[in-house]
């Protein structure tokens, strides 16, 4: 794999966080927290203030609580930073709307008829991107059967190059699976 050589001499600028942390609770259902912060490195002028280097621009979290169908059961945000004070948190309860969308059908594009553009934060719709897949991860080999023992094929197969059902990782490692180069791949339910 190939990356573009970094430069000799560069300076950080910017620097954008995002972690996101999947919960099981006693209920049986999980919470998912993402987190995204922004921070310079040089004081920034903002509205009305200056913010000191190393303090964030941006700190905000999306909270979604999911079943282990993936279906979103409750959801919310908050801003604890933001450039805007008072406007920037201004959008009220405005991802509860997220709930009863499913994160691996059509979750993306709820998001986007739901919270955006103007309907919601720009930097929190963005951050929900990366759910789906990040608890995919968490739900793999607990709750999504990830070595086919069920007897369904694993969730995994036919949703990345590296895991093409006609490829050399499901002949090695998912040989019940495995299907030979140019047959028709099962490509259905992917998280878009």
């Amino acid at each position: 794999m190939s990356l573009p050589p970094a430069a000799a001499r560069r300076q950080l600028k910017h620097r954008r966080q995002i972690d996101v942390q999947v919960f099981a609770r006693d209920d049986g259902l999980w919470e998912v927290d993402a987190t995204l912060v922004d921070t310079k490195t040089r004081d920034a002028r903002l509205a009305g203030e200056v913010r000191p280097a190393g303090t964030p621009i941006h700190d905000m979290l999306i909270r979604l609580v999911v079943d282990t169908s993936l279906n979103v059961v409750d959801a919310g945000a908050k801003t604890r930073w933001m450039p805007y004070a008072g406007h920037c948190d201004d959008h009220g309860d405005t991802y509860r709307s997220l709930i009863g969308l499913n994160l691996v059908r059509g979750f993306r594009k709820g998001l986007q008829e739901r919270v955006g553009g103007v309907l919601g934060c720009t930097h929190i719709t963005e951050l929900a991107l990366v759910l789906p897949t990040a608890v995919i991860q968490a739900f793999a080999g607990e709750v999504i059967d990830t070595r086919g023992d069920s007897g369904v094929k694993p969730f995994q197969l036919d949703r990345c190059h590296a895991l093409r059902s006609d490829g050399e990782v499901a002949r090695l490692h998912y040989p019940r699976w495995f299907r030979r180069p140019g047959a028709v791949l099962d490509t259905s339910g992917s998280p878009e």
